[in-house]
């Protein structure tokens, strides 16, 4: 346990930091696994996911709650997979 008050001070704000991005990471899971979801859907509705979710994963990498690699796999990932349903529905027309 921390002794001085600045010490102690510094474990008050670490905390708050690690919930918080606890928090905003969870978010991104979710929205992530929102996108798997709705893969079988509509492609409109499959966009309109991804795009929320590439916008959560930008907003946490400029404030390094995530590594901006990670973010920029991830946005490759599902650009990746909204293009593929994009093709085949195409293709289905």
């Amino acid at each position: 346990m921390p002794h001085t008050r600045s010490a102690k001070k510094s474990l008050r704000k670490s905390e708050k930091r690690r919930l918080h991005n606890r928090a905003v990471k969870k978010e991104i899971k979710t929205q992530l696994k929102k996108v798997l979801a709705t893969t079988a859907g509509a492609v409109d509705q499959l966009r309109a996911e991804v795009t929320l979710a590439i916008k959560k994963l930008d907003k946490a990498a400029a404030k390094r709650v995530v590594h901006p690699n990670l973010a920029a796999r991830k946005k490759s990932q599902l650009a990746r997979l909204l293009n593929s349903k994009g093709t085949t529905a195409k293709a289905a027309k």
